[in-house]
């Protein structure tokens, strides 16, 4: 394989970590363009960043040093944690979002995340499990990377968790205590409708059907799943 090349284009939205690098948090941007993302994640007004964006072309940028702390997860939870940003690296794929014309995510900028990816877990201990969607830890604000982010393709490589096989059905009257014990914040222990929760784990391993509501689809998926960890 060719040497992986990154293009430095520095952000000043970063300061020092706080905890060790266990989480893999991945995003869209969310912008019609990808130009406009970047400068906005380079932009010291606007306060956010990440540690790298990858376009549709496959171009990877480099904005924060993996040692620092990228400020792209916001107000999140998992796991009962809440400093995600201090724990994790944080990667943009440029995509216009659910605001402006989703699409599903062009082949040159997921052969991309895919060796980014693996860079980033040699580099640290992160668990497939903890390798994650910005909806996934901020169910009630977000909705990125989506439903048509290729997450089964990306567990396939390493990076991430999917369940190859259904798992023994949970029964749903315990479904919410099930996504606590997998990671996801529910409350009480968070300020979030359980079916806010629910989409966001939907979206992530169930995007066939969107509904919020816990059938025994999702249990049987979610107890695969947690088999798994």
């Amino acid at each position: 394989m060719a040497r992986m090349q990154i293009i430095e284009r520095p952000s000043p939205n970063h300061d020092a970590r706080s905890a060790p690098i266990d989480m893999l948090v991945l995003h869209y941007t969310g912008m019609r363009k990808g130009a406009e993302a970047l400068a906005r994640l380079c932009d010291p007004v606007a306060q956010v960043s990440a540690h790298y964006t990858i376009d549709e072309d496959g171009t990877i940028y480099r904005h924060v040093e993996e040692a620092r702390r990228a400020w792209h997860a916001g107000v999140s939870y998992w796991a009962g944690e809440t400093a995600i940003n201090a724990r994790s690296i944080g990667i943009e794929l440029v995509n216009p979002g659910h605001e402006f014309g989703y699409r599903p995510f062009a082949e040159p900028q997921i052969v991309s995340l895919i060796a980014l990816g693996k860079g980033i877990l040699a580099r640290h201990a992160i668990a497939p499990q903890r390798v994650l969607g910005h909806s996934d830890v901020a169910p009630a604000r977000k909705t990125d990377p989506g439903e048509l982010f290729p997450w089964a393709r990306l567990a396939a490589d390493g990076i991430g968790l999917w369940p190859s096989a259904f798992g023994e059905a949970l029964d749903v009257t315990t479904f919410a205590a099930a996504l606590a014990k997998f990671g996801y914040g529910v409350p009480p222990a968070v300020d979030t409708p359980l079916e806010a929760v629910i989409t966001a784990f939907q979206r992530h391993f169930r995007p066939s059907t969107i509904d919020g509501v816990a059938d025994d689809e999702c249990a049987a998926i979610l107890a695969a799943l947690i088999k798994a960890c």
